[in-house]
């Protein structure tokens, strides 16, 4: 699947560009986050690693140098995969996505042991999913069961 066209600001690209030069890590987009105070990072596939560092020295480098919380999700060429990145460590038992005439939703079955770590403290985890597949898949909710 082509990766759409996304527009990013002057802002994102200044904060993709300090996210290379510190991790090393190539980025393939940047979201930044106003509401919730944070900037999310999309890594080029098998760059996690290097984008996190060490026992996480890039991020807690970059979140110092923003003075916002950060987070990083791999890419993924599919909405599924994408959106088991973006939920991780979360375990997930099934993902299905259904296609209406006016929208798309995404089902997500969690591990009931791990519903919490999916939607994350006052939603925050569940948001990010729903930016990145609405920003890359067109996917307008994503509900977890």
């Amino acid at each position: 699947m082509l990766q759409p066209k996304i527009k990013l600001t002057s802002e994102e690209m200044k904060y993709m560009a300090l996210f290379e030069s510190i991790t090393g890590a190539t980025t393939q987009d940047c979201i930044i986050d106003e509401k919730l105070e944070r900037i999310i990072f999309v890594a080029k596939p098998g760059d996690m690693g290097l984008a996190i560092g060490k026992a996480g020295k890039n991020i807690n480098m970059l979140r110092r140098m923003t003075s916002r919380q950060i987070e990083v999700v791999e890419y993924a060429e599919t909405p599924e995969a994408l959106i088991k990145n973006s939920l991780a460590p979360a375990r997930l038992k099934e993902i299905r996505v259904t296609e209406r005439p006016d929208k798309k939703i995404v089902v997500v079955e969690v591990d009931p042991r791990d519903k919490a770590i999916a939607i994350g403290k006052n939603g925050r985890t569940i948001d990010k999913t729903r930016m990145l597949v609405k920003r890359y898949f067109d996917i307008d909710h994503v509900v977890v069961s």
